[in-house]
Order: C-alpha cells, then sequence, then structure tokens
C-alpha cells in the first residue's frame, strides 16, 4: 500500500477551472422539503412577534427557526435526534456568541471568537456528517451575534427564543411530515438506488458501477437507521436486494434498466410500495440486515470520536476555517467596516472537502452574493414599506434559496444574501448604502483571503485518509474472501461481511476523489486504490453470487 512503486505522481498545483463552477445542474428531488420547512417554522414565530410588536427580536428566533432545514435526507427515528441536536448546537453557539458580546466591545475580540467559533462548527459538521447546509448557517448566526449589543442579563431571554423556534422547527421537519408519509425518506433513497442501478445496468461502466454501489450503500443506510422493520421497509429492502443483484452482477442485463426505474418511479408515488418478485437469497439478505441492525447500537459515536481524534484529515481543513475567518474579519476591520461578520461567514463558507472544491466554492459565492446586493437594492424600498412586506420577503427569498441552491450554490446565494440584509432591518433601518458597501467589501475580502488561507494551510492528511482506507478495504476484502472460502459461514455473517466491503470501497471513493483535489499533496497510489476497488467488486459479486442473488449470464442465459 505504501510502496512508491504504485504511486502515480500528480502536479501539486492544480488548474483552477473558471466556467464548469457555475454550471447550472438538475434541481434535487427533494429541494421542496427544507424549502417548505424553513418557511413554515420561519413565519410562525415571525407572525407572533409581529402581533407583540417585537420584531426586534426576530435575529433569535431565526437561529431556531433555520434548524428546519437540518435532517430531510434521514429517516424520521434518526431526524428526530439530529434535528434536537442541531437546536441544541445552535443556542450554545448563539449563547457563546451573545455572552462574548456582552463582555466586550473589542473587534479584535469579536473576530477571534468568531474565528473559533466557526472553526469548531465546521470540524463538528464534518465529523456528524451532518450534511447540507452544513456549517454556514451556524457561523452565520454566531458570527452575525457577536456584533449585536448585549448585556448579560439579556442572553437568557434571547436563547429561550432561539430554543422555542427550534421546537417549533423539530415539530416542522419531524413530527409534521412523519404524520403525513412515515417511510418517505426511506422511500426517495431506496427510489435513488434503483434509479442507479438502473443507470448501471443501461450503460456498465466504472462511474456508473460506483455511483450504483454508494446510491444502495446509502438506501441500506438509512433503512437501517429507520428503526424497527415494518411491511412497508420490508418491501423496500426487498427492491434494494433487486437493486443490488443488478449492480453487483459481472455482466448487468440492460433489460433490468426499464424494470428498475419503473420500481424507482412506483416507490416515491404516494401509493403502495411496489412488490418485486421473488429473487433468489432474499431471505439470506434480509436476515443479514436484521443481524446488522441489531449490531449498531453505539456505532454512530465510536464513528465521531474517530474522526476528531489527533490526526484526522478534518483537523486540516478546521485550521484553515480559523486561519481564514480570523484573516478576513481583521482586514475588513482595518479598512473600516463596522460589522465584519459577513466576512468573517464568506470565508467560513468556502472550506469544502479539498482546495479545487473550495475553489469552486469561491467564485459561486461571489457572484452569487454579488448579484444579490443588486437583489437586495431592489427590493429594499418595497421591503420597508410595511412589516408584513418584510417578513413576506424575507419568507419568499429563504424558500428561494432552497429552491435554487441546489442548481448550483452561487444561484441560491442570490437569493441568501438579499434574505440576510433584510434581517438586519428588523432591528431598524440602516442607510442602504452603508449595508450595501460593506456587503461587497466583506464579500470581496472574506473570498480573497478565504481562499488564500486554504492555499497556504495544507492538509497532507488527506493522502493518509487515502492510506488508511485503502488498508480498510484490503482487510475488509480478506475478511469476505476467508468467509466464502469457508462452507459453513452463516448467511448472516456472509452478507455482513459484503457490506462492510461495500462500505469501506465507498468510502476509498470518497478519501480518493478529496486527495485528488487538495494541493502539495504527496503521490496518491492511484494504481493501488484502483486495483483495490476492482478487487473489492469482484469479491463483492462473488458473495452475492454464493448467497444466491444471482446466477451468471453463462449458467443460465439471464443475470
Amino acid at each position: 500500500m505504501s510502496d512508491t512503486s504504485i504511486r502515480a505522481g500528480r502536479p501539486s498545483v492544480r488548474r483552477l477551472p473558471l466556467t464548469g463552477p457555475l454550471r447550472l445542474a438538475r434541481p434535487s428531488d427533494m429541494w421542496f422539503k427544507p424549502a417548505t420547512s424553513v418557511v413554515v417554522a420561519t413565519a410562525i414565530p415571525n407572525l407572533v412577534l409581529l402581533a407583540l410588536g417585537r420584531l426586534d427580536l426576530v435575529m433569535y428566533t431565526m437561529a431556531g427557526s433555520l434548524c428546519a432545514l437540518y435532517g430531510h435526507n434521514l429517516p424520521y427515528a434518526r431526524r428526530a435526534g439530529t434535528v434536537a441536536a442541531v437546536v441544541l448546537g445552535m443556542t450554545a453557539g448563539l449563547g457563546a456568541a451573545l455572552v462574548v458580546a456582552s463582555l466586550t466591545g473589542s473587534a479584535a475580540v469579536l473576530i477571534a471568537a468568531g474565528a473559533l467559533l466557526a472553526a469548531g462548527q465546521k470540524l463538528l459538521c464534518d465529523a456528524t456528517r451532518i450534511g447540507p447546509p452544513g456549517p454556514v448557517i451556524f457561523t452565520f448566526v454566531s458570527s452575525a451575534a457577536l456584533f449585536v449589543p448585549q448585556t448579560l442579563a439579556q442572553v437568557p431571554g434571547h436563547l429561550a427564543l432561539t430554543l422555542g423556534a427550534g421546537a417549533v422547527a423539530w415539530l416542522v421537519a419531524v413530527v409534521a411530515p412523519a404524520l403525513v408519509r412515515r417511510d418517505g425518506p426511506e422511500r426517495r433513497a431506496t427510489a435513488r438506488a434503483l434509479n442507479a442501478a438502473a443507470a448501471h445496468a443501461a450503460a456498465p461502466g466504472p462511474a456508473t458501477r460506483r455511483a450504483a454501489v454508494a446510491a444502495v450503500h446509502a438506501a441500506w443506510q438509512t433503512l437501517l437507521a429507520a428503526g424497527r422493520p415494518t411491511p412497508a421497509r420490508r418491501a423496500l429492502e426487498r427492491l434494494l436486494v433487486h437493486a443490488e443483484t443488478s449492480v453487483l452482477a459481472s455482466t448487468p442485463d440492460p433489460a433490468d434498466a426499464g424494470r428498475l426505474r419503473e420500481w424507482a418511479r412506483l416507490t416515491r408515488a404516494r401509493g403502495p410500495v411496489p412488490t418485486p418478485p421473488p429473487a433468489p437469497g432474499t431471505g439470506a439478505e434480509l436476515f443479514g440486515i436484521d443481524a446488522e441492525r441489531t449490531a449498531l447500537a453505539g456505532a454512530p459515536l465510536r464513528a465521531l470520536l474517530s474522526r476528531m481524534a489527533p490526526g484526522s484529515p478534518l483537523l486540516p481543513v478546521a485550521a484553515r476555517t480559523l486561519v481564514g475567518c480570523a484573516l478576513a474579519g481583521y482586514v475588513c476591520s482595518a479598512v473600516g467596516v463596522g460589522r465584519p461578520y459577513w466576512a468573517i461567514v464568506t470565508a467560513a463558507s468556502l472550506y469544502q472537502a479539498n482546495v479545487t472544491l473550495s475553489w469552486n466554492r469561491t467564485l459561486q459565492r461571489t457572484l452569487g452574493n454579488l448579484i444579490g446586493v443588486l437583489v437586495f437594492a431592489a427590493v429594499l424600498p418595497a421591503a420597508r414599506t410595511a412589516p408584513l412586506a418584510l417578513i413576506g420577503f424575507c419568507l419568499l427569498f429563504a424558500f428561494s434559496a432552497e429552491a435554487l441552491i441546489t442548481r448550483n450554490y452561487w444561484l441560491g446565494s442570490v437569493a441568501v444574501t438579499p434574505m440576510a440584509l433584510l434581517v438586519l432591518e428588523y432591528a431598524g433601518s440602516h442607510p442602504a448604502g452603508e449595508l450595501i458597501g460593506d456587503r461587497v467589501l466583506d464579500t470581496v475580502i472574506g473570498a480573497a483571503i478565504g481562499f488564500l488561507a486554504a492555499v497556504l494551510v495544507t492538509n497532507r492528511r488527506a493522502t493518509g485518509r487515502v492510506e488508511r482506507a485503502l488498508a480498510d478495504a484490503e482487510r475488509a476484502r480478506a475478511h469476505a474472501v476467508r468467509a466464502l472460502a469457508e462452507p459453513g459461514t452463516a448467511p448472516a455473517a456472509l452478507d455482513a461481511a459484503r457490506r462492510r466491503l461495500t462500505g469501506t470501497l465507498v468510502e476509498l471513493r470518497e478519501a480518493d476523489e478529496t486527495a485528488a483535489g487538495e494541493w502539495w499533496q504527496p503521490a496518491l497510489p492511484r494504481e493501488a486504490v484502483l486495483a483495490a476497488e476492482q478487487a473489492g467488486h469482484r469479491t463483492l459479486a462473488a458473495t452475492a453470487k454464493r448467497q444466491g442473488l444471482f446466477v451468471p449470464a453463462q449458467e443460465n442465459g439471464a443475470v
């Protein structure tokens, strides 16, 4: 694994794209979930504050309302705990910022506190793999709160508002959709896996195989996290067995594509889950799933601790966030920006898994913010006509941001920027020219300094992550081979070995792609990674054949 003879040399500095990061993609298949959730979760406390004549407190309720953006890809059993943790984390970050703001007015101290909070939030969100929108919402709330006049006596009441709005967000994001469609997240994950398997069956190749393996693995993880099996979940598991059978076949049958796509359509629809014909080996597969579901207790906590341990490749990215946010804040303060929190937020939003992706986000963020400032200037006069107009525009932009951001981050930023600026209007009007000028300056400085920090703060641990993932994949394959070699291996044990190998191959691909976009790296073991993937997929196919999930084409003429 560490033999330099199997390493492929790569340039330390890669060419950075200019137009590719700005291209629009297809919208997410579930963009409307966070979009509608955040609108409802924000509207309820805002209208209550309007009735009480205290719109100046919207900032504190909005911190809780924004928690409704999280967890929409998770089954409701897991989402309940995740969104509750997000609410508590948001309240903790806001509380720390408010306490610091109440104790000092020093811009230097406030910027340092904002950078420390941003780095901690980045590390925790990456380690927990919370998913979109990631740490940027936490950083936006805590950084803005640092520059709001505050006293210690006010902090408990303001945090109570955040917790109250967070409770509303929890009800909106967890309870309300669960009452309408209890197995919605599992159905969407299964439909994605079926569509990915259909794409591989229609056009077999390494790229479609990797995408299908990852989608099937993600769907199994969703079903494992969904709680006790129900008839609907059992039907979804049987559909996944068929998807997995197609993906693992050495020669996928193109005729499978249409059948898998039709199942995906019916699975995503509101009718009953389609019932596939019995597949060979389904009973053993589902027995293995039950055994794995029982063995999962405590695994998420162990994984979280390992991702935050010394030597983790996440730590250099957190260090980038700390350095970049601090420098961006100090530079903005030096040029006369009174509240440089937007520079901190801009820098924090850039840091992705590697330098190349951070560059993409730099272009997207800068373009989106600059256009968003123009949108803000256009709607500000209308927003100032009445409090209801202000609330309406904020809700419109919140919905638009979630509707557009999955097409491309820059497009979502066009809506996020005016919404963030309009939030300041709840506490009183500010000179429009000053708001616009400061935001443009914050954006340009935050993006430039933030990307510079991404380049200068290296992450050479990314290669180490590839080597560890390679070793894990080799161990998992060896374990599966041993299980195959023993005639008496129980079906559940063989199924667990196959799923463990699948997980390590998904992790290996992610680690390799992350390291490939990082600068200043040692040469990566590309040949070894490709060889491990090929051997791993052959072993996966062998385990599936052993369990009777499919019969090779040469034996019966079909897959």
